[in-house]
């Protein structure tokens, strides 16, 4: 009645967003890994894996080199220990000319799920990317946040979002998301 969906307010701006990048890509034809998240199982990716900590770490090692044409870690890097070595393995597990779909909070409190470790803004986030080897021209990041969301989120937990009582305008000094699309260049080799 109030206009409302079943999202967390602060994620409706960057769900919205990354939903229509990953739906512009020709997705019948990847093969899709998501870590730690099975958000995208349904869609009709060529072939689709996804794999939980308990099972692996991007941490640690990649899981295989040069195997998937898109790969998603969405709210999942700030609570990984070795953020560089995370996205690295990532670079290393897409073919060249594939896709990095990477979302991660900014000014949102800590949750310990396990554990949470780390921030970034939009600058940092280019960086951590392009430090992990994907090419500056080829990184698009963007962020959203305002302070009604802001103070919300620091006062509650997950509230629902409901058009005729939040407003989704941006104001880039209180990002609370941030994310990224980077993409491996099709000369890039592991």
């Amino acid at each position: 009645m109030l206009g409302g969906r079943d999202v967390d307010w602060s994620r409706v701006v960057m769900n919205e967003r990354i939903e229509r990048y990953v739906s512009s890509l020709n997705i019948a034809r990847m093969d899709a890994l998501e870590i730690s998240g099975n958000k995208w199982n349904n869609v009709p990716f060529r072939s689709y894996r996804s794999v939980a900590y308990s099972e692996y770490d991007v941490c640690h090692q990649p899981l295989a080199p040069e195997t998937w044409d898109i790969i998603f870690l969405e709210q999942v890097l700030e609570h990984v220990r070795a953020p560089r070595d995370a996205c690295r393995h990532v670079w290393q597990m897409l073919r060249p000319g594939g896709t990095f779909v990477v979302s991660t909070p900014f000014l949102i409190r800590v949750h310990d799920y396990p554990i949470d470790c780390s921030r970034w803004t939009e600058m940092g986030m280019r960086y951590l990317l392009a430090d992990a080897g994907f090419p500056v021209p080829a990184i698009q990041v963007e962020s959203w946040g305002n302070l009604a969301c802001t103070i919300n989120n620091l006062l509650f937990v997950g509230e629902r979002y409901l058009s005729r009582v939040h407003s989704l305008s941006n104001d880039p000094r209180y990002p609370l998301m941030v994310w990224a699309f980077a993409q491996k260049g099709a000369m890039e080799s592991t």
